[in-house]
């Protein structure tokens, strides 16, 4: 997988967290808040809420001060908004407990609210440039192909850690950017319904090519459709609730006209339960 780099360094994109530039106005927190943001989000709709979000707390003891309310109306639509909740409790503890800088050592990272093996080695590599295998969904698929020969990977394991690592460069510096360069591969050109393999750096020695791209099975697991979701009726609340921050909505007010009143009193709960959202016994607000 020797031409992942020089293919990454000829045909990367140019992303915010990857220009120098941002490392040094906003350092690992700005990595951070950019991996939590990408977490099943495009990257085009992350780009202007990660801005947005640096320019008003472009540390993490100032979000640390932020109140929950402030917090779930800056996410806006970026949805999954219990990822706010999880950083902004990740900045308190990195406040309390490192003194307002965003820990180095992956068993710190793991440590904070709402990181995992992905996110800590993100934030270790990209941010510090420490040498790990960083593996990604995009990665895994890359690496199911290449490596394995399958269509697809199977479920997320500790192998594609171990299968990462065997492959990384010596070099630290050079294993940064082939970590960096198999996520781009995954992103962009390794997809995972239409792959481009005429495109492809590793072409010449992908195993799943050179066996005709045969269909092997799909064992990830499905995600539920939006359209009539639960997930569905938890964001219609939620931009209500912004929509009228900080006053509070009555709750026999609170999406009155949904078609199926038991999903959105069943969203109105979980939004409490997770949170995000409060009640006094007759009204709806976000959290003070």
């Amino acid at each position: 997988m020797s031409p992942l780099p020089t293919w990454y360094r000829a045909t990367a994109r140019d992303l915010p967290w990857r220009r120098p530039s941002f490392h040094d106005e906003f350092g690992a927190w700005g990595v951070l808040v950019s991996e939590f943001m990408l977490q099943q989000t495009p990257v085009t709709r992350v780009i202007p809420h990660l801005e947005a979000w640096l320019e008003r707390w472009p540390t993490p003891s100032e979000m640390a001060t932020a109140s929950t309310a402030d917090v779930v109306q800056q996410w806006a639509n970026l949805g999954y908004p219990r990822r706010a909740l999880w950083l902004h409790r990740a900045a308190v503890e990195i406040t309390e407990r490192h003194g307002g800088i965003v820990p180095r050592e992956v068993d710190a990272l793991l440590a904070l609210s709402g990181i995992g093996d992905y996110t800590a080695r993100a934030v270790a590599v990209f941010a510090y440039g420490d040498r790990h295998p960083v593996v990604d969904t995009n990665t895994r698929r890359v690496l199911a192909r290449a490596i394995e020969g399958r269509a697809q990977p199977g479920p997320p394991s500790r192998r594609d850690l171990v299968l990462m690592a065997d492959l990384l460069p010596d070099d630290v510096a050079e294993a940064a950017v082939f970590n960096a360069a198999a996520m781009e591969l995954g992103a962009t050109v390794c997809t995972s319904r239409a792959p481009r393999c005429e495109l492809c750096p590793l072409a010449g020695s992908c195993a799943w090519l050179a066996a005709g791209r045969p269909d092997t099975g799909d064992e990830r697991r499905r995600q539920a459709a939006y359209e009539g979701s639960d997930r569905q009726a938890r964001g219609a609340v939620l931009k209500l609730l912004r929509s009228i921050d900080p006053d509070a909505v009555p709750l026999d007010a609170v999406l009155p006209d949904w078609p199926d009143p038991g999903q959105r009193d069943r969203a109105i709960d979980s939004l409490i339960a997770d949170g995000l959202a409060e009640a006094d016994g007759a009204s709806l607000f976000l959290p003070r």
